[in-house]
This record gives structure tokens, C-alpha cells and sequence, in this order.
């Protein structure tokens, strides 16, 4: 099972025009986490600080944070509560690394520990959407309204 779960990661790289410390500050205040994704939430952001956040609809994450280095580095736990998403709170692991590059920020984010190829999938596409609108928004612009509803109708 070892293996199989090692596989099962998840890896998207971004670049973005803004400063590591600018960047990371979108991943530790409420109000900026929330402005790239998500429509409500509770954090602590510290280590052993849980969360809970609801995305979309009834799509809700929760987990801990297990690590927060400003401006390089913060680690947590991430799992659906509710939404149909077969990976549960604290089952997997994200890691984002913030790199300088001259002005700018390189960042890379690994999701380990997902269940399976079709998780992966699925967080791939969502990870690549939200660090869409993380980028716009860390650089000062306005990504708009979260326009990720989910469709009763679609499966999968």
C-alpha cells in the first residue's frame, strides 16, 4: 500500500509576481486565504492549528496545520468533511514551498497521501484553479467571483 500511496501525489509549480512573504501571507490570514479560496472558514494558523473551510457549496476541507515557516514553507493536513470527495480530514498532506525568484516567487505545492488516480486527478484540476486565482490575487489583481459551483447533474 506503501507504494500504491506514494504515487498517488499530486505537484503543481506557479509563478508568481509577488514577494515570498507576500505570497505566504495568503496561506496565514483569514481574509486573504479566503479571497483565492473558499467562501467561509476557520483557521489557526499555526502547527497542531486546526481548519475548516468551506470551497464550494457543500464541498467543506478540514485539517491541521503541521508546519509554518514564514516565508518559505507551510505544511497541512487536507480532507473533505462533506461534498463526495472520497479523502478523509488529515488523510493527506499538502506542502507548499516558496521559492525567491529575483523579485518574484516560485511556488510548488505537493499533495501527498491521496487515495487513489482519480483523487489525484481531482485535486489536480482544483489545485491548478485555485493557484490560478492565488497568483492573480498575490500580484494585486482581482481573480473574480469564484465561479466553481458544483453541478448536482455531474458525476465526477
Amino acid at each position: 500500500m506503501g507504494d500504491a500511496a506514494s504515487r498517488n501525489t499530486v505537484a503543481v509549480e506557479r509563478h508568481i509576481a509577488a514577494s515570498p512573504a507576500a505570497v505566504f501571507s495568503f496561506f496565514t490570514d483569514h481574509d486573504r486565504w479566503l479571497s483565492w479560496m473558499g467562501t467561509e472558514g476557520t483557521f489557526a494558523f499555526e502547527p497542531g492549528g486546526a481548519y475548516r473551510t468551506t470551497v464550494t457549496g457543500e464541498h467543506r476541507a478540514a485539517g491541521r496545520f503541521l508546519a509554518v515557516e514564514p516565508p518559505r514553507r507551510i505544511v497541512f493536513t487536507w480532507g473533505w468533511e462533506s461534498g463526495g470527495t472520497p479523502v478523509a480530514p488529515g488523510s493527506s498532506t499538502v506542502e507548499v514551498t516558496l521559492e525567491p525568484d529575483g523579485e518574484d516567487t516560485l511556488l510548488r505545492l505537493v499533495h501527498t497521501g491521496l487515495p487513489s488516480p482519480d483523487a489525484c486527478a481531482g485535486h489536480a484540476g482544483g489545485w491548478h484553479h485555485y493557484l490560478d486565482r492565488l497568483a492573480v490575487r498575490a500580484r494585486g489583481g482581482d481573480p473574480g467571483p469564484d465561479r466553481w459551483t458544483p453541478d448536482p447533474g455531474e458525476h465526477g
